[in-house]
């Protein structure tokens, strides 16, 4: 369910492995290439099998998200400010006035935030994150990497169960929190994932601490290939990823109808991006680890038969 430099939690999520790079702002025909960065996420925004309302919100939100990202990742000039004046302009697809959002993204998103009841502020958290991302390059701790996902992540997941649930209704506890950890862990596996593609943008997403705990570098992360040290970090990172995975999990027999389907899908993706991190041996400087379809299709089906207890 993922955001960060992709929609992490798709991914409804964090531009995808080896893809294209998504829709840079002002250019271009916005709504063919949110298409075209949608076909290129790890996981699927939206299934193909979900009744077409679905994919209609679930699509309005992820191309919200997008922008955000590409706002954060891909702008030319000052990212901050043209940030900030998104943030206004998605204020007013809550603010009941007579003035519409300039967004064309936005005004698709106004029918949707009608009819779900999404709330605002998992949108101003992921403009949070990716403004954080204008200032901060490294994590000293996986705390305070926790803490950015917070921001980058765990909103993409209250929105699917906004969409998925029923209108003002607010999930329990136990169904936020196992959301929030499965959308955190699909977040650190696109950072696995994508080490390379970050350190082009001037960021790390590994944790100094884990860093300098496995000997690892900045010569080690320039590499053309991961050597030993950065795999056994890598190693270690993806271990932990799949336990919050496995501890949120259990989201998916929480949830009825379509929503056990689809987020179903997220977590198999997420399996999936692990077997692709564990298949290429946790080079990721080399290529970055593209999940299977197959490995997804596989996992999908053991979380939707997978024992309630």
């Amino acid at each position: 369910m993922t955001a960060g430099h992709s929609p992490a939690g798709w991914s409804l999520a964090g531009n995808s492995s080896g893809g294209p790079a998504g829709p840079q702002p002002g250019t271009g025909n916005r709504s063919a290439r949110l298409r075209e960065a949608e076909r290129a996420e790890n996981f699927p925004v939206a299934l193909r099998v979900l009744p077409a309302r679905f994919r209609t919100h679930l699509r309005a939100v992820y191309d919200v998200v997008r922008v955000i990202d590409d706002l954060g990742d891909e702008a030319d000039g000052d990212r901050t400010a043209q940030l900030e004046a998104f943030a206004e302009d998605l204020a007013l697809v809550w603010a009941g006035g007579t003035a519409a959002p300039r967004s064309p993204v936005l005004r698709r998103l106004a029918p949707t935030v009608d009819v779900c009841g999404l709330p605002r502020e998992p949108f101003d958290r992921l403009i949070a994150a990716n403004l954080q991302d204008q200032r901060v390059t490294h994590y000293e701790t996986w705390s305070d990497l926790l803490g950015y996902c917070e921001l980058s992540a765990v909103p993409i997941g209250r929105l699917v169960l906004a969409v998925f649930g029923e209108r003002g209704s607010v999930p329990d506890t136990a169904t936020i929190r196992a959301s929030d950890e499965v959308c955190t862990a699909l977040q650190l596996l696109e950072h696995w994932q994508d080490v390379a593609e970050d350190r082009l943008r001037g960021r790390t997403y590994l944790p100094a601490e884990d860093l300098a705990a496995f000997g690892v570098g900045a010569d080690d992360l320039d590499a053309p290939s991961a050597g030993p040290a950065l795999r056994r970090l890598l190693a270690c990172e993806t271990a932990r990823a799949v336990a919050l995975l496995d501890s949120g999990a259990g989201v998916v027999r929480r949830m009825r109808g379509w929503g056990r389907l689809a987020v179903g899908g997220y977590v198999a993706g997420g399996r999936a991006a692990a077997d692709a991190l564990c298949r290429q041996e946790w080079d990721v400087l080399r290529r970055s680890p593209a999940p299977r379809r197959r490995d997804v299709a596989r996992h999908l089906v053991a979380e939707l038969t997978r024992s309630p207890r």
